[in-house]
């Protein structure tokens, strides 16, 4: 079963959880946990573990209990070599429990180039990738290796060295489609509305692979 850990705070716009018909795990089995509201998930039966975006920064565990929650989470789901997949906050989420820093910085919004290692689950994705942050992994967790990077952002995307885990900065489930609803809740600026060459979402489809959910 794939289990997705919803770290959205109420009433914020879960994209991935709402984009999942739309994306490579439609038809799976699957559950979604609101990290915020449950607390942490049972992890049996699980195969599989999608940390999503958040609008909360991982610095403000004093004020959003959960956010320790969800550093125990992370820190589980590494030991037993639970396949994992960290989306924007997720990114930032993994490297902060595993001893990474992550510091507030300039909001970015649009699609962005970036370069990606040759890595199994960058198969297909274009280095063209939609991206809706203001906070940035400034130092990798521990054991975890950088695999995607932009000019302004040096580790946009990381791997852990031997468990399962990959996490990256960017929005796979963010498409075309999507674009009047990301526009109302975060701003995208006009010239960026062409997506005939992103294939981030491709990003899923190679997760859900490497998982062995196919």
């Amino acid at each position: 079963m794939l289990l997705v850990c919803d770290t959205m705070v109420p009433d914020g716009p879960s994209y991935f959880t709402d984009a999942l018909s739309a994306l490579a795990l439609d038809g799976r089995e699957g559950a979604v946990h609101s990290l915020p509201r449950d607390g942490l998930p049972t992890l049996s039966d699980v195969d599989a573990v999608v940390v999503t975006g958040s609008t909360a920064g991982v610095y403000e565990a004093d004020e959003r209990p959960w956010i320790a929650d969800g550093r125990r989470l992370v820190r589980e789901l590494v030991a037993r070599e639970v396949p994992t997949l960290g989306v924007c906050f997720g990114h930032q989420l993994v490297n902060d429990a595993l001893g990474g820093t992550v510091e507030a910085g300039d909001q970015k919004r649009g699609l962005v180039d970036v370069e990606l290692a040759d890595d199994p689950m960058f198969e297909s994705v274009s280095n063209h990738i939609p991206m809706v942050h203001g906070d940035y992994v400034v130092e990798p967790g521990d054991r975890m290796e950088t695999i995607g990077s932009a000019d302004y952002y040096d580790h946009l995307a990381t791997r852990h060295e031997s468990a399962p885990v990959w996490t990256v900065q960017y929005h796979p489930e963010f498409t075309d489609a999507l674009l009047d609803r990301i526009a109302d809740d975060f701003g995208w600026p006009d010239d960026a509305r062409d997506f005939h060459d992103v294939t981030a979402a491709r990003t899923v489809d190679n997760f859900a692979a490497l998982a062995g959910l196919d």
